[in-house]
């Protein structure tokens, strides 16, 4: 076999094929793609730690074909934390699929080196015995309908701030690395569809008092020039992408954390683009703006 054998944790891995190019416009290898995830690990572990990942795979680059995997029992090493989730009405007919946990370094790495450049995750935890918890997060995916861009967005972000802050919770603001902007609300709740309820209303409330400027509804001939707020992705069978994630453009963008001052100031969509060196630089600098969405107190919703 061919390849470079590292040791991380006591786990050994063969890398192979680093030099390939992953991001031809900028050159951005799969070696580049393991040391972006190195060097965010320490912020990034702890937001998909013992949430299911569902991989979204790009063996010969952003430029070709990419799919998704969601069940890695095949080919898991016996070292990475697996569990198995029910998953009933799936378009594979199985009732069941075992997802990976990335719990570690080392299996960070290894879901790097598929070239998973994309990591999705869900809104809820797992808990020692594999048992899905309710959900400890609640999530609006605000995705603008051209002409409209991430600057429409940050308004509307802004509406819905306003909003949740007004029912005692607290909104954290993330770009979706794509086109969008994201905001989650660390919350705790009951059943596993009360965010779910909760989003959908506030969006419908939202689309009644601005319809010039939102959409609540999925058919995107309804979306031009407005942003929909995707209230969906709270939908314990759906995932969003992690913070810190990179995403699958023509260059190395990353969903990245940002500040309400970078939501308020925000004039062109360039703005909020964030690649992995800046990302690095960031978390250097700031630390991890997302660390209140781990905090083990959170409201109840």
């Amino acid at each position: 076999m061919t390849g470079q054998l590292v040791d991380i944790e006591g786990h050994r891995i063969r890398l192979s094929n680093l030099d390939k190019v992953l991001y031809p416009a900028v050159g951005f290898t799969k070696r580049d793609v393991l040391d972006y995830y190195v060097r965010i690990a320490d912020a990034l572990l702890p937001h998909v730690r013992d949430r299911p990942l569902t991989l979204k795979r790009y063996p010969n680059g952003v430029e070709g074909k990419s799919f998704f995997e969601k069940n890695v029992s095949g080919h898991a090493p016996d070292w990475v934390r697996t569990v198995r989730i029910r998953t009933p009405g799936s378009s594979r007919g199985a009732e069941e699929t075992d997802y990976a946990l990335v719990q570690s370094l080392s299996t960070l790495v290894w879901v790097a080196h598929l070239a998973s450049l994309e990591l999705h995750i869900p809104q809820w935890t797992v808990g020692p015995r594999d048992g899905r918890r309710n959900p400890d997060l609640l999530v609006f995916d605000l995705d603008p309908g051209e002409p409209a861009t991430i600057v429409e967005c940050c308004t509307v972000a802004r509406w819905l701030r306003t909003v949740v802050e007004g029912d005692g919770l607290r909104a954290y603001p993330k770009t979706s690395g794509s086109k969008g902007l994201q905001l989650y609300v660390p919350v705790r709740t009951r059943s596993g569809d009360r965010t779910g309820e909760y989003a959908k209303g506030l969006a419908e409330r939202l689309e009644r008092d601005h319809p010039d400027a939102v959409v609540s509804r999925m058919a995107k001939k309804l979306r031009g020039g407005k942003v929909f707020i995707d209230w969906s992705q709270n939908n314990v069978t759906k995932t969003t992408v992690a913070p810190y994630s990179l995403r699958a453009r023509p260059t190395p963008t990353v969903s990245t954390p940002v500040t309400w001052d970078e939501v308020d100031s925000c004039r062109e969509p360039d703005d909020l683009v964030f690649h992995a060196d800046d990302v690095r630089t960031r978390v250097t600098t700031d630390g991890d703006l997302f660390a209140p969405l781990l905090a083990a107190d959170r409201p109840a919703l």
